[in-house]
């Protein structure tokens, strides 16, 4: 988390493409690259560096459209690709679910009743089953 009272500083997409492309063209490690973006960074330098590894593997996975993507906020847990709360079902698709769900269920209970049932007729006569 930022210190309280300060605002985290936001970088537009050209300038996050001009750091990795100048990277990768001069073939620059993230140290370097680091002191000559960010020159002030007295004792900063590990978090400017965790923010150009991280450009560089967005660039390489999603090329350069992955600096347009909104990356904050949490993904989906089912996914991970959708961030915020899952659409609800349409409520036909709802209903339908839950009558389907009613009737395994009596069918569940219909098959262990007449399991109990058969099982009992068993040990009235005294067969056995084969």
């Amino acid at each position: 988390m930022g210190k309280t009272g300060r605002k985290n500083k936001n970088y537009s997409a050209e300038f996050k493409i001009g750091v990795i492309m100048d990277m990768r063209e001069h073939h620059l490690g993230y140290k370097e690259t680091v002191r000559k973006y960010w020159e002030s960074s007295k004792g900063k330098e590990p978090n400017y560096m965790k923010q150009v590894q991280r450009w560089e593997r967005i660039f390489l996975e999603e090329g350069t459209e992955g600096f347009m993507k909104e990356r904050r906020g949490r993904a989906c847990s089912g996914g991970g690709t959708r961030k915020g709360r899952p659409p609800k079902l349409d409520k036909k698709v709802e209903e339908d679910l839950i009558a389907e769900n009613q009737r395994l269920r009596m069918e569940i209970e219909y098959i262990k009743k007449l399991s109990a049932l058969v099982l009992a007729d068993e040990r009235k006569n005294g067969k056995r089953r084969s």
